[in-house]
């Protein structure tokens, strides 16, 4: 089998899932192509990095900033999605795999127009709303159901991917219009949560099918690291809460934990992970701030330090940083946010109500103090998200529909 991936990314989160199942594909012998654009964090790979570049740099900026100015996001980068779409050809797919589609790096309606043509068999991975809105991936922290029926006066036009005014209403009528009447393409979802939206969406006409993200459990596992809780947690004698995100903000939380800060009392050591200068400024005196991290086995370090995980999102597609937690043997306590709550079950976390500051510390504090969960059924939970496992559910599916 022939497999087309195309993600706008091949690092980070998803381009991890993208370049993930073209090894496991390769290793079970089907022939993979996969496709991101040049962007800042790749600009300098060579012809040899294992994936197809799509435009140029500068062709990349120019097209995102067309889309920032007219608000037509995916409406330009015709010679990139030229190119594209010939080495496609060329290639001969039996299926097309279609990940994060959205920052002007793509003509979506030559690529919806090429699929529909040549009637190949799709798959496309929803990583978050951005497929059925008229612009934004998120839209829980303001409330907004307008996309059911078509969006308009959006209060988050200018949040990514940004605009100069709102051209919501003409997106959402043309995502519409490009994204329906595929005739062969199953959306997969990383939750329930996120399918059941899909299924009140315009792209209710397709198969929606769960496969949850992944994670490797050679890297996040149960891994020494006294060292750290003595440095953290003064000889062991305090309880470290950990939090951990990619880019801190009030929809992570960052509030929350201001306020929990000021609410544990010194037998608390609330660590904080993926910050940087600006977080840093916000947090209080008594919170250790740990700077973004690529190194994964550190992180699992710091994982296995913690005596609890607390997850304060108020966006959130699935949670991977709650499995990971639980991967390294840490219970989780989350908010019920989006698809954040089936990443636990009864034995290896609690769900507290969105914005209950007061339920998060109670959680926290009973986790701690009556140690009531144990470090191996957070691992057995973790094993469900086995990254592999997961992986391989994508060639079931590529050859159930293919």
């Amino acid at each position: 089998m022939r497999i087309v991936q195309i993600n706008g990314g091949a690092k980070g989160s998803t381009g991890k899932i993208m370049m993930g199942i073209a090894e496991v594909a390769r290793a079970q012998g089907h022939e993979v192509m996969c496709a991101s654009p040049i962007t800042t964090t790749n600009r300098d790979a060579g012809e040899d990095c294992g994936y197809y570049r799509i435009g140029t740099f500068n062709s990349r900026r120019v097209n995102v900033a067309l889309a920032r100015i007219t608000g037509f996001n995916g409406c330009f980068a015709w010679i990139a999605t030229y190119k594209l779409l010939k080495k496609i050809d060329e290639f001969k797919p039996d299926i097309i795999h279609l990940h994060n589609l959205h920052d002007s790096y793509i003509n979506l309606p030559m690529l919806f127009s090429y699929i529909k043509r040549r009637h190949i068999a799709t798959v496309w991975t929803l990583h978050d709303c951005w497929s059925f809105t008229g612009q934004c991936p998120h839209f829980t922290m303001v409330n907004c159901e307008k996309w059911k029926d078509g969006c308009y006066d959006c209060p988050q036009y200018k949040e990514y991917p940004p605009t100069v005014y709102d051209n919501t209403k003409r997106m959402w009528k043309l995502k519409r219009k490009w994204f329906t009447g595929v005739e062969n393409m199953t959306i997969v979802t990383p939750s329930k949560w996120l399918a059941e939206l899909v299924r009140k969406s315009y792209l209710k006409e397709y198969p929606v099918k769960v496969i949850n993200n992944g994670i490797d459990l050679e890297i996040f596992k149960p891994t020494p690291c006294d060292d750290m809780k003595c440095v953290w947690g003064g000889n062991l004698n305090k309880f470290i809460v950990l939090f951990v995100s990619f880019g801190w903000s009030v929809y992570k939380g960052l509030d929350i934990i201001v306020e929990l800060s000021k609410q544990l009392t010194d037998r608390y050591q609330i660590v904080v992970v993926g910050s940087d200068d600006k977080t840093d400024a916000l947090l209080t005196d008594n919170v250790i701030s740990i700077h973004r991290t690529q190194d994964q086995e550190q992180l699992a370090k710091i994982y296995s330090a913690a005596d609890v995980f607390a997850n304060p999102t108020r966006e959130e597609m699935f949670g991977m940083v709650n499995i990971e937690a639980l991967a390294c043997g840490t219970p989780v306590v989350t908010f019920r946010t989006g698809g954040s709550p089936e990443c636990i079950d009864a034995k290896s976390g609690i769900v507290v109500e969105k914005n209950d500051i007061e339920g998060m510390k109670n959680a926290i504090t009973q986790i701690c103090e009556k140690q009531l969960f144990r470090k191996s059924d957070c691992v057995n939970r973790a094993r469900v998200f086995e990254g592999v496992k997961k992986y391989e559910e994508y060639i079931e599916l590529y050859e159930k529909i293919g």
